[in-house]
């Protein structure tokens, strides 16, 4: 593979990734949504991004542990409770990463 080869792979895969995420916005943008509409699609990313967490969390190796050897949903109980408390990103990451941390030293003891 030439330079010139690599160059137009990485100039043909950012059109075909950035044409999905740009033409729907710059189509819709022009109009007008209803407010049942609006609130509706703010459901969207939240419920994805709760899916592919519950995933990564029930079924970290590929099949359903819902057991006290599965780490990540320990780790995930202070966390969601801290994200309900605080509301915040940052303390909620910071319990999360903390949490896990420990709890990964405490297994590999």
């Amino acid at each position: 593979m030439t330079n010139a080869d690599i160059w137009i792979m990485i100039i043909g895969v950012s059109i075909v990734s950035v044409l999905p995420r740009v033409l729907p916005v710059a189509f819709f943008s022009r109009f007008d949504f209803p407010e049942i509409l609006k609130e509706w699609l703010s459901y969207i990313a939240p419920a994805v991004l709760a899916a592919l967490t519950a995933l990564s969390i029930i079924a970290p190796g590929g099949s359903i542990d819902i057991s006290f050897n599965n780490i990540y949903i320990l780790a995930f109980i202070p966390t969601i409770i801290t994200a309900i408390k605080t509301r915040s990103l940052f303390f909620t990451l910071l319990v999360g990463i903390g949490t896990m941390a420990i709890l990964y030293n405490l297994v590999q003891l």
